[in-house]
């Protein structure tokens, strides 16, 4: 609440400064055309911008990770979708409009001086005291949410892995109230080590550790896509019910969608700082597909069983 409250009131009083509220002559809409344009960097800048606006978007897909929790996810897995594609539409594309036809883009592109956030600089602009320190807590919380809710995906994730054969037997354990805490420790140890990494390498840590997550990411969300596209065919010939959500231009947008991701993917090796995404997450990726080949054929398990076995010993609770 407190990152939605923020939001709508950087929205609204955004608004109100951008038509003029009492005696203060309103900024208009001169910031949307001047400085260069619209787009002043041509459409390569938009495509390039891609990469880091992508980011914003990713962790969606926990609705889906949260199914094995909800009483009725039929129900709810698909009514909390349309929600977070809804809100997602309107508090990010609100804000960065409010936000580009007040402050002008060229202030804030990289190599320019900063004073100040943009977001500090509307609350401060209708008086509003401390605003600094206000957007300070704002992101603190944001930032402790969103940890919060990946140390969640991270743990579940790491636990049904182990139960179905694809991680450690020891991170399948539970405590006595039902809580699997040797993934959460584990979980927990690799935020602890990004923060030593943030420590030791003040300067340059969270252009790594953002362009290590940023693959991870875009991989899952292409992998989701491919899924999708193996998934349909397969519901249908089983005989399965209708599915209570249906991707709209199904095949052709799963299609568009993963070719697109892909093409994001190969666009980090020319967008500055980036590089490190593919650097170090191609070698990651194939150290660990090696290493599932290997352990499912000592263990002699194919592709299909793991799945199966995923599915009937995912945690409820």
């Amino acid at each position: 609440m407190v990152k939605v409250v923020a939001i709508v009131l950087f929205i609204v009083l955004g608004v109100g400064l951008l038509v003029g509220v009492g005696l203060r002559p309103g900024i208009g809409l001169e910031n949307f055309t001047a400085h260069g344009g619209f787009l002043p960097t041509g459409w390569k800048g938009v495509w390039m911008a891609m990469v880091f606006v992508i980011f914003s978007f990713m962790g969606t897909e926990v609705v889906a990770v949260t199914a094995g929790e909800a009483m009725d996810p039929r129900t709810a897995v698909p009514r909390a979708m349309r929600r977070t594609v809804g809100r997602l539409i309107l508090f990010y594309l609100g804000a960065i409009t409010v936000l580009i036809g007040i402050v002008p883009w060229t202030t804030i592109q990289p190599g320019t001086s900063i004073t100040a956030s943009p977001f500090v600089s509307v609350f401060q602009a209708v008086g509003i005291p401390g605003a600094a320190h206000v957007v300070n807590l704002v992101v603190i919380t944001a930032a402790a949410s969103s940890m919060n809710c990946n140390l969640y995906m991270a743990t579940r994730m790491l636990f049904s892995l182990s139960r179905g054969g694809y991680a450690p037997a020891s991170l399948g354990g539970v405590s006595r109230v039902g809580a699997p805490l040797p993934a959460l420790l584990a979980s927990a140890a690799g935020l602890a080590l990004a923060l030593v990494v943030a420590w030791l390498y003040p300067e340059s840590a969270f252009q790594y550790l953002f362009g290590v997550s940023l693959f991870g990411g875009l991989f899952v969300w292409f992998m989701i896509f491919v899924t999708h596209l193996a998934f349909r065919p397969k519901w249908s010939a089983g005989g399965g019910a209708r599915l209570p959500v249906r991707l709209i231009g199904y095949p052709f947008t799963s299609i568009i969608g993963a070719a697109s991701i892909a093409a994001i993917m190969i666009t980090l090796w020319w967008v500055e700082g980036m590089r490190i995404a593919l650097i170090a997450g191609i070698p990651w990726l194939a150290l660990v597909t090696i290493a599932y080949f290997l352990i499912a054929r000592r263990r002699g398990h194919d592709i299909g069983t793991g799945a199966a076995q995923l599915q009937t010993t995912a945690p409820s609770a």
